[in-house]
């Protein structure tokens, strides 16, 4: 087990080492300097210039690079070009919207789509069947911020059970704060759940054809009891997959919902720092992102040496 660990974290680091290569090499190529975007078109050339080396960009690449990095290890993400405060203290505020919208959209999604991937196994080939792969179709062909833009037509303008948009901060309640991250985690979640729910049946189906199902039910075990006691652990593996990568493209990935629903998250901070040109704050917050997806996948990992101990063997 340690061997595999060290494995895998081995592979985090230099996952992590090639990430920060490729986000601050993309973002520095971006056209237009942050100096003269914040100054204006008429601002005069020694003036952009002392704004350059106040703000840092006048070192070369490599010194910027190993700057930001290390400050990174550090903690230190740097400060905002455009807000003038240090870029951890925004990622801190919009993280306590973003994390808990994409953990309330996971466990939605997870909610919804396991049983009913588990009774359309069970049924398959059965009007239940036909019934959930339609509607998990129709889940995944619809765009989400259509879908959120349907939520908020219906419960918050026509029946007023939530709001449109906005949060008003934890400090006001958790149900008032869970309130009004509903639609948006539904409207995430809609998708996800789609996908998960057809993961699940595929993998059960597969689970229940092995001969050690057969085996279990010639011993005189019910469907009931097969399909929970033996089927639906092995069957996991492959969904805890697609949970994994779910949690990081909702936490990731949620710039339209979090604009759709003026929500104050990580999404919509680098939407803002892209169209202000604050770069620190998009290296930053994109280099976050990437780390959170490799971490999910680090334990992701750990969790099917856990399931499946010939995978630590394997290895």
């Amino acid at each position: 087990m340690l061997r595999f660990v060290l494995s895998r974290l081995i592979s985090l680091g230099l996952s992590l080492v090639v990430a920060s290569l490729v986000i601050f090499t993309v973002i520095e190529v971006i056209p237009g300097d942050p100096a003269a975007f914040m100054l204006g078109l008429n601002a005069a050339p020694d003036t952009v210039a002392a704004l350059r080396e106040e703000l840092g960009l006048s070192g070369s690449y490599l010194s910027r690079y190993l700057a930001w990095a290390f400050g990174m290890l550090t903690g230190d993400f740097g400060t905002s070009y455009t807000y003038r405060v240090p870029v951890a203290d925004l990622v801190g505020a919009r993280l306590w919207v973003s994390l808990p919208l994409t953990i309330y959209a996971l466990i939605l999604s997870t909610l919804i789509a396991v049983p009913v991937g588990v009774l359309a196994a069970a049924r398959r080939g059965g009007p239940a069947d036909f019934g959930i792969m339609g509607a998990t179709q129709m889940g995944i062909a619809i765009p989400n911020f259509w879908f959120a833009m349907l939520l908020v037509l219906i419960f918050a303008v026509k029946l007023r059970w939530f709001g449109a948009g906005g949060f008003p901060g934890w400090d006001r309640g958790i149900w008032v704060s869970l309130k009004a991250l509903t639609l948006p985690a539904v409207a995430l979640a809609l998708p996800q759940a789609s996908i998960l729910a057809r993961v699940m049946r595929s993998s059960l189906i597969e689970t229940l054809g092995q001969d050690y199902m057969r085996t279990a039910r010639a011993k005189g075990l019910t469907q009931r009891q097969a399909v929970l006691g033996h089927a639906l652990r092995n069957a996991l593996i492959p969904v805890m997959t697609i949970i994994g990568l779910q949690f990081s493209f909702l936490l990731a990935g949620a710039i339209i919902i979090e604009n759709v629903f003026f929500l104050p998250g990580l999404g919509r901070l680098i939407f803002q720092g892209i169209t202000q040109r604050d770069l620190i704050v998009v290296e930053s917050v994109v280099m976050l992102l990437v780390f959170a997806v490799i971490l999910v996948t680090f334990l992701v990992d750990l969790a099917y040496a856990v399931i499946d101990p010939r995978l630590r063997r394997a290895t």
